[in-house]
Protein backbone atom coordinates (compact mmCIF):
# COMPACT_ATOMS: atom_id res chain seq x y z
CA UNK A 1 0.00 0.00 0.00
CA UNK A 2 1.30 3.42 -0.68
CA UNK A 3 2.60 5.32 2.36
CA UNK A 4 -0.30 7.48 4.23
CA UNK A 5 0.79 10.52 6.21
CA UNK A 6 -2.75 10.20 7.90
CA UNK A 7 -3.78 7.51 10.13
CA UNK A 8 -5.36 4.47 8.74
CA UNK A 9 -9.57 3.91 10.33
CA UNK A 10 -10.64 0.34 10.42
CA UNK A 11 -14.28 0.40 9.42
CA UNK A 12 -16.24 -2.77 10.18
CA UNK A 13 -18.65 -4.09 8.01
CA UNK A 14 -18.77 -3.96 4.43
CA UNK A 15 -22.62 -2.33 3.55
CA UNK A 16 -23.69 0.54 1.65
CA UNK A 17 -22.59 2.63 5.01
CA UNK A 18 -18.81 1.65 4.32
CA UNK A 19 -19.37 1.87 0.72
CA UNK A 20 -20.42 5.68 1.13
CA UNK A 21 -17.72 6.60 3.82
CA UNK A 22 -14.87 5.82 1.00
CA UNK A 23 -15.74 8.96 -1.40
CA UNK A 24 -15.36 11.62 1.62
CA UNK A 25 -12.40 9.03 3.31
CA UNK A 26 -10.78 9.79 -0.36
CA UNK A 27 -11.35 13.59 -0.41
CA UNK A 28 -9.88 14.17 3.19
CA UNK A 29 -6.81 12.13 2.69
CA UNK A 30 -8.09 9.32 5.01
CA UNK A 31 -7.13 6.09 4.40
CA UNK A 32 -9.96 3.14 5.20
CA UNK A 33 -9.56 -0.77 5.91
CA UNK A 34 -12.37 -2.77 5.71
CA UNK A 35 -13.67 -5.70 7.68
CA UNK A 36 -16.10 -7.12 5.06
CA UNK A 37 -18.42 -10.31 5.44
CA UNK A 38 -17.83 -11.52 1.98
CA UNK A 39 -15.75 -10.99 -1.33
CA UNK A 40 -17.21 -8.37 -3.31
CA UNK A 41 -19.29 -6.80 -0.77
CA UNK A 42 -20.43 -3.08 -1.75
CA UNK A 43 -17.72 -1.39 0.76
CA UNK A 44 -15.51 -4.28 -1.07
CA UNK A 45 -16.01 -3.10 -4.47
CA UNK A 46 -14.48 0.37 -3.59
CA UNK A 47 -12.07 -0.21 -0.66
CA UNK A 48 -8.64 -1.24 -1.42
CA UNK A 49 -7.28 -2.45 2.06
CA UNK A 50 -9.19 -4.99 2.95
CA UNK A 51 -10.04 -8.34 4.86
CA UNK A 52 -12.81 -10.99 4.44
CA UNK A 53 -13.71 -12.13 8.30
CA UNK A 54 -16.59 -12.90 10.60
CA UNK A 55 -17.20 -9.50 13.02
CA UNK A 56 -17.99 -12.05 15.57
CA UNK A 57 -14.56 -13.47 16.00
CA UNK A 58 -12.15 -11.45 18.56
CA UNK A 59 -9.03 -12.58 16.25
CA UNK A 60 -10.30 -11.43 13.09
CA UNK A 61 -11.46 -8.29 14.26
CA UNK A 62 -7.70 -7.43 15.87
CA UNK A 63 -6.09 -8.57 12.68
CA UNK A 64 -8.19 -5.75 10.80
CA UNK A 65 -7.40 -3.26 13.41
CA UNK A 66 -3.71 -3.78 13.71
CA UNK A 67 -2.05 -0.64 13.26
CA UNK A 68 -5.23 1.52 13.46
CA UNK A 69 -5.54 3.84 15.75
CA UNK A 70 -9.06 4.28 15.76
CA UNK A 71 -12.06 1.68 14.74
CA UNK A 72 -15.69 2.39 13.54
CA UNK A 73 -18.93 0.44 12.54
CA UNK A 74 -21.24 0.06 8.91
CA UNK A 75 -23.80 -2.09 11.60
CA UNK A 76 -24.14 -2.39 15.31
CA UNK A 77 -23.70 -5.85 15.86
CA UNK A 78 -20.37 -6.71 16.57
CA UNK A 79 -20.00 -8.40 20.28
CA UNK A 80 -19.77 -5.72 23.13
CA UNK A 81 -17.53 -8.01 24.85
CA UNK A 82 -15.41 -7.30 21.40
CA UNK A 83 -15.54 -3.71 21.56
CA UNK A 84 -14.39 -3.68 25.08
CA UNK A 85 -11.33 -5.82 24.49
CA UNK A 86 -10.22 -3.89 21.24
CA UNK A 87 -10.33 -0.92 23.80
CA UNK A 88 -8.59 -3.06 25.76
CA UNK A 89 -5.49 -3.14 23.07
CA UNK A 90 -5.67 0.45 22.67
CA UNK A 91 -7.31 0.45 20.00
CA UNK A 92 -9.82 3.99 19.73
CA UNK A 93 -13.73 2.15 19.79
CA UNK A 94 -15.97 4.96 18.43
CA UNK A 95 -18.69 4.97 19.11
CA UNK A 96 -17.40 2.68 21.78
CA UNK A 97 -18.78 0.28 23.65
CA UNK A 98 -20.62 1.59 26.43
CA UNK A 99 -22.55 4.10 23.89
CA UNK A 100 -23.02 1.25 21.23
CA UNK A 101 -24.81 -1.03 23.58
CA UNK A 102 -27.61 1.28 23.20
CA UNK A 103 -28.13 0.99 19.64
CA UNK A 104 -27.38 -3.30 20.37
CA UNK A 105 -30.20 -3.73 22.54
CA UNK A 106 -33.49 -2.15 23.16
CA UNK A 107 -33.94 -3.40 26.28
CA UNK A 108 -30.85 -1.21 27.51
CA UNK A 109 -32.14 1.59 25.58
CA UNK A 110 -35.51 2.45 27.01
CA UNK A 111 -34.32 1.59 30.20
CA UNK A 112 -31.85 4.47 30.04
CA UNK A 113 -33.86 6.74 28.42
CA UNK A 114 -36.36 6.49 31.27
CA UNK A 115 -33.55 7.05 33.62
CA UNK A 116 -32.58 10.72 31.10
CA UNK A 117 -36.48 11.28 30.87
CA UNK A 118 -36.66 11.18 27.42
CA UNK A 119 -40.52 10.85 25.99
CA UNK A 120 -40.52 7.03 24.81
CA UNK A 121 -43.46 4.89 24.04
CA UNK A 122 -44.55 2.74 26.57
CA UNK A 123 -43.01 -0.45 27.02
CA UNK A 124 -41.83 -3.24 29.19
CA UNK A 125 -39.45 -6.37 28.62
CA UNK A 126 -42.28 -9.44 28.34
CA UNK A 127 -40.89 -13.37 28.98
CA UNK A 128 -44.21 -14.65 27.82
CA UNK A 129 -47.58 -14.36 26.28
CA UNK A 130 -49.26 -13.52 29.40
CA UNK A 131 -46.93 -11.00 30.34
CA UNK A 132 -48.26 -9.27 26.49
CA UNK A 133 -51.56 -10.06 27.25
CA UNK A 134 -51.14 -7.87 30.85
CA UNK A 135 -49.23 -4.96 28.54
CA UNK A 136 -52.13 -5.04 26.25
CA UNK A 137 -53.31 -5.41 22.94
CA UNK A 138 -52.47 -3.98 20.54
CA UNK A 139 -49.03 -3.83 20.97
CA UNK A 140 -45.33 -4.33 18.81
CA UNK A 141 -43.21 -7.17 19.91
CA UNK A 142 -39.46 -6.60 18.91
CA UNK A 143 -36.56 -8.73 19.63
CA UNK A 144 -34.09 -6.66 22.05
CA UNK A 145 -31.41 -7.51 19.45
CA UNK A 146 -30.49 -8.16 15.65
CA UNK A 147 -33.89 -6.25 14.38
CA UNK A 148 -33.47 -3.90 11.61
CA UNK A 149 -35.33 -2.89 8.83
CA UNK A 150 -38.75 -4.70 10.03
CA UNK A 151 -36.90 -7.86 10.97
CA UNK A 152 -37.58 -8.89 14.05
CA UNK A 153 -40.81 -6.31 14.79
CA UNK A 154 -44.18 -8.02 15.00
CA UNK A 155 -47.74 -5.66 15.75
CA UNK A 156 -49.90 -7.93 17.41
CA UNK A 157 -53.41 -7.57 18.49
CA UNK A 158 -54.13 -11.16 20.51
CA UNK A 159 -52.71 -14.03 22.31
CA UNK A 160 -52.45 -15.67 19.00
CA UNK A 161 -50.02 -13.49 17.54
CA UNK A 162 -47.28 -13.86 19.87
CA UNK A 163 -46.07 -16.94 18.80
CA UNK A 164 -43.52 -16.11 16.24
CA UNK A 165 -41.72 -13.13 18.02
CA UNK A 166 -41.41 -15.54 21.27
CA UNK A 167 -40.07 -18.41 18.66
CA UNK A 168 -37.50 -16.03 17.06
CA UNK A 169 -36.36 -14.64 20.34
CA UNK A 170 -35.52 -18.04 21.52
CA UNK A 171 -34.04 -19.19 18.64
CA UNK A 172 -31.55 -16.21 18.90
CA UNK A 173 -31.05 -16.15 22.60
CA UNK A 174 -32.39 -12.48 22.99
CA UNK A 175 -35.55 -11.22 24.92
CA UNK A 176 -38.54 -9.60 23.95
CA UNK A 177 -40.08 -6.19 24.34
CA UNK A 178 -43.42 -5.05 24.15
CA UNK A 179 -43.85 -1.62 23.55
CA UNK A 180 -47.49 0.56 23.08
CA UNK A 181 -49.00 0.79 19.51
CA UNK A 182 -48.28 5.00 19.27
CA UNK A 183 -51.37 6.75 17.21
CA UNK A 184 -48.66 8.80 14.94
CA UNK A 185 -48.70 11.58 12.46
CA UNK A 186 -45.39 10.62 10.81
CA UNK A 187 -41.92 9.55 11.57
CA UNK A 188 -39.41 12.05 11.83
CA UNK A 189 -35.09 11.47 12.56
CA UNK A 190 -33.38 13.89 13.91
CA UNK A 191 -29.72 13.33 13.21
CA UNK A 192 -26.52 14.86 14.91
CA UNK A 193 -22.68 14.35 14.80
CA UNK A 194 -20.78 14.41 17.69
CA UNK A 195 -16.34 14.38 18.42
CA UNK A 196 -14.38 13.26 21.42
CA UNK A 197 -13.43 16.62 21.96
CA UNK A 198 -17.79 17.11 22.10
CA UNK A 199 -18.55 19.45 19.32
CA UNK A 200 -21.63 18.77 17.77
CA UNK A 201 -23.86 19.55 14.65
CA UNK A 202 -27.19 18.88 14.04
CA UNK A 203 -29.01 18.39 10.91
CA UNK A 204 -32.35 19.84 10.44
CA UNK A 205 -35.13 16.86 11.00
CA UNK A 206 -36.38 15.20 8.35
CA UNK A 207 -39.77 13.26 8.16
CA UNK A 208 -39.38 9.82 6.54
CA UNK A 209 -42.15 7.26 5.48
CA UNK A 210 -41.76 3.00 5.91
CA UNK A 211 -42.70 0.39 2.82
CA UNK A 212 -42.74 -3.26 4.61
CA UNK A 213 -40.36 -1.52 7.50
CA UNK A 214 -37.80 -0.44 4.74
CA UNK A 215 -37.45 3.62 4.81
CA UNK A 216 -38.87 4.14 1.46
CA UNK A 217 -38.67 8.06 1.02
CA UNK A 218 -37.07 11.10 3.48
CA UNK A 219 -38.04 14.62 2.89
CA UNK A 220 -35.46 17.72 4.36
CA UNK A 221 -36.72 19.28 6.07
CA UNK A 222 -39.79 17.72 7.39
CA UNK A 223 -42.69 19.89 5.95
CA UNK A 224 -44.97 21.72 8.35
CA UNK A 225 -42.93 20.66 11.27
CA UNK A 226 -42.98 23.62 14.25
CA UNK A 227 -40.04 25.22 15.24
CA UNK A 228 -41.15 23.87 18.43
CA UNK A 229 -41.20 20.72 17.95
CA UNK A 230 -38.16 20.70 15.57
CA UNK A 231 -36.38 22.37 18.13
CA UNK A 232 -37.23 19.55 20.62
CA UNK A 233 -36.40 16.70 18.67
CA UNK A 234 -32.78 18.45 18.11
CA UNK A 235 -32.70 18.88 21.81
CA UNK A 236 -33.59 15.23 22.41
CA UNK A 237 -30.57 13.71 19.97
CA UNK A 238 -27.76 16.55 21.02
CA UNK A 239 -28.81 15.64 24.51
CA UNK A 240 -28.72 11.63 24.02
CA UNK A 241 -25.89 12.11 22.52
CA UNK A 242 -23.85 13.57 24.97
CA UNK A 243 -25.08 11.65 27.39
CA UNK A 244 -25.09 8.04 26.43
CA UNK A 245 -20.88 9.43 25.09
CA UNK A 246 -21.74 8.98 21.26
CA UNK A 247 -18.86 9.26 18.80
CA UNK A 248 -20.01 9.86 15.23
CA UNK A 249 -23.59 9.96 13.86
CA UNK A 250 -26.43 9.26 15.89
CA UNK A 251 -29.24 9.09 14.47
CA UNK A 252 -32.85 9.35 16.63
CA UNK A 253 -35.72 8.09 14.94
CA UNK A 254 -39.13 9.93 16.63
CA UNK A 255 -43.10 9.26 16.33
CA UNK A 256 -44.34 12.47 15.82
CA UNK A 257 -48.15 12.08 17.63
CA UNK A 258 -51.35 12.76 16.51
CA UNK A 259 -51.52 14.92 19.82
CA UNK A 260 -48.41 16.84 19.24
CA UNK A 261 -46.24 15.13 21.14
CA UNK A 262 -42.45 13.25 19.97
CA UNK A 263 -41.41 10.24 21.18
CA UNK A 264 -38.23 8.64 20.69
CA UNK A 265 -38.39 5.21 18.47
CA UNK A 266 -35.08 3.70 17.62
CA UNK A 267 -31.75 4.98 17.88
CA UNK A 268 -28.51 3.83 15.49
CA UNK A 269 -25.02 5.25 15.75
CA UNK A 270 -23.64 5.16 12.34
CA UNK A 271 -24.94 7.19 9.05
CA UNK A 272 -28.33 5.98 8.94
CA UNK A 273 -31.06 6.01 5.73
CA UNK A 274 -32.81 9.50 6.89
CA UNK A 275 -29.65 11.35 6.45
CA UNK A 276 -28.64 9.98 3.12
CA UNK A 277 -29.66 13.42 1.81
CA UNK A 278 -27.32 15.39 2.87
CA UNK A 279 -25.07 13.51 0.37
CA UNK A 280 -26.30 16.05 -1.88
CA UNK A 281 -28.41 18.68 -0.03
CA UNK A 282 -26.24 19.30 2.87
CA UNK A 283 -22.67 21.17 2.94
CA UNK A 284 -21.28 18.40 4.99
CA UNK A 285 -22.54 15.27 4.65
CA UNK A 286 -23.64 12.25 6.92
CA UNK A 287 -20.60 10.50 5.85
CA UNK A 288 -17.87 12.79 6.22
CA UNK A 289 -19.49 14.14 8.97
CA UNK A 290 -19.22 10.80 10.40
CA UNK A 291 -15.42 10.57 9.48
CA UNK A 292 -14.44 14.09 10.65
CA UNK A 293 -16.05 13.09 14.00
CA UNK A 294 -14.48 9.23 14.59
CA UNK A 295 -11.39 10.79 13.75
CA UNK A 296 -11.77 14.33 16.62
CA UNK A 297 -11.52 16.40 13.33
CA UNK A 298 -13.35 19.39 13.40
CA UNK A 299 -16.77 19.36 12.34
CA UNK A 300 -18.18 20.24 8.92
CA UNK A 301 -21.30 22.36 8.29
CA UNK A 302 -24.97 20.99 8.48
CA UNK A 303 -26.46 23.03 6.97
CA UNK A 304 -29.26 22.56 4.08
CA UNK A 305 -27.95 23.67 0.41
CA UNK A 306 -31.32 23.85 -1.00
CA UNK A 307 -34.37 24.58 0.39
CA UNK A 308 -35.82 21.02 -0.33
CA UNK A 309 -34.05 17.81 -0.42
CA UNK A 310 -35.93 14.65 -1.34
CA UNK A 311 -34.42 10.90 -0.70
CA UNK A 312 -36.04 7.96 -2.13
CA UNK A 313 -34.18 4.32 -2.04
CA UNK A 314 -34.70 1.58 -5.08
CA UNK A 315 -35.58 -0.88 -3.74
CA UNK A 316 -35.43 -4.43 -5.49
CA UNK A 317 -38.51 -5.78 -7.21
CA UNK A 318 -40.17 -8.89 -7.00
CA UNK A 319 -38.25 -9.52 -10.84
CA UNK A 320 -34.84 -9.52 -10.08
CA UNK A 321 -35.03 -9.25 -14.04
CA UNK A 322 -36.40 -6.52 -14.35
CA UNK A 323 -34.75 -2.82 -13.59
CA UNK A 324 -31.10 -3.11 -14.00
CA UNK A 325 -29.69 -0.73 -12.42
CA UNK A 326 -27.33 0.65 -14.59
CA UNK A 327 -29.31 0.63 -17.28
CA UNK A 328 -31.92 3.15 -16.42
CA UNK A 329 -29.06 6.05 -16.41
CA UNK A 330 -29.71 7.18 -19.87
CA UNK A 331 -33.34 7.87 -18.96
CA UNK A 332 -32.66 9.01 -15.11
CA UNK A 333 -29.80 11.21 -15.91
CA UNK A 334 -31.04 12.25 -19.54
CA UNK A 335 -34.54 13.32 -17.95
CA UNK A 336 -33.35 15.32 -14.78
CA UNK A 337 -29.69 16.36 -15.21
CA UNK A 338 -30.17 17.77 -11.49
CA UNK A 339 -30.74 14.38 -10.00
CA UNK A 340 -28.47 12.64 -8.03
CA UNK A 341 -28.00 8.58 -8.10
CA UNK A 342 -26.25 6.57 -5.40
CA UNK A 343 -25.67 2.86 -6.38
CA UNK A 344 -24.39 0.06 -4.46
CA UNK A 345 -23.38 -2.13 -6.49
CA UNK A 346 -25.67 -5.02 -5.16
CA UNK A 347 -27.96 -7.77 -6.98
CA UNK A 348 -31.27 -7.02 -7.00
CA UNK A 349 -33.63 -8.78 -4.60
CA UNK A 350 -36.69 -8.12 -3.74
CA UNK A 351 -37.22 -5.13 -0.84
CA UNK A 352 -33.26 -4.92 -1.01
CA UNK A 353 -31.83 -1.75 -0.90
CA UNK A 354 -29.73 -1.40 -3.82
CA UNK A 355 -29.18 2.42 -4.35
CA UNK A 356 -30.74 5.74 -3.75
CA UNK A 357 -32.22 9.08 -5.46
CA UNK A 358 -31.76 12.65 -4.11
CA UNK A 359 -33.62 15.34 -5.86
CA UNK A 360 -33.18 19.09 -4.33
CA UNK A 361 -35.10 22.44 -5.07
CA UNK A 362 -37.42 24.98 -4.16
CA UNK A 363 -40.52 23.27 -4.95
CA UNK A 364 -41.17 20.28 -2.52
CA UNK A 365 -43.99 18.68 -5.02
CA UNK A 366 -41.42 19.09 -7.76
CA UNK A 367 -38.54 16.76 -5.86
CA UNK A 368 -40.74 14.60 -4.77
CA UNK A 369 -42.03 14.01 -8.38
CA UNK A 370 -38.17 13.60 -9.94
CA UNK A 371 -36.99 11.50 -6.98
CA UNK A 372 -40.35 9.05 -7.10
CA UNK A 373 -39.66 8.78 -10.84
CA UNK A 374 -36.23 8.14 -11.21
CA UNK A 375 -36.79 5.58 -8.41
CA UNK A 376 -39.24 3.49 -10.04
CA UNK A 377 -37.73 3.90 -13.09
CA UNK A 378 -34.41 2.32 -11.80
CA UNK A 379 -36.62 -0.76 -10.21
CA UNK A 380 -38.30 -1.53 -13.33
CA UNK A 381 -41.71 -0.27 -12.62
CA UNK A 382 -42.31 2.32 -15.29
CA UNK A 383 -41.20 -0.11 -18.21
CA UNK A 384 -37.37 0.67 -18.29
CA UNK A 385 -36.16 -3.22 -19.32
CA UNK A 386 -34.24 -4.02 -22.13
CA UNK A 387 -36.59 -5.70 -24.92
Amino acid sequence: MPESHAPTLAVIGGGQLARMMAQPAIALGLPLRLLAEAEGVSAAQVVVDQLVGDYRDLPTLRRVTEGCPVVTFDHEHVPTEHLHALEADGVAVRPGPDALVHAQDKAVMRRRLAELDVPCPRNAVVADVDEVVAFGFPCVLKTTRGGYDGKGVWVVRAAADCAEAFAAADAAGVRVLAEELVDFRRELSALVARSPSGQAAAYPVVASTQLDGICHEVVAPAPDLSEELAGRAQEIALRLAGELGVTGILAVELFETTDGRILVNELAMRPHNTGHWTQDGAVTSQFENHLRAVMDLPLGSPAPRERWTVMVNILGGPDPEVGRLYDGYPHALARDPRLRVHLYGKQMRPGRKVGHVNAYGDDLEDCLERARHAAAWFRGDLGNESE
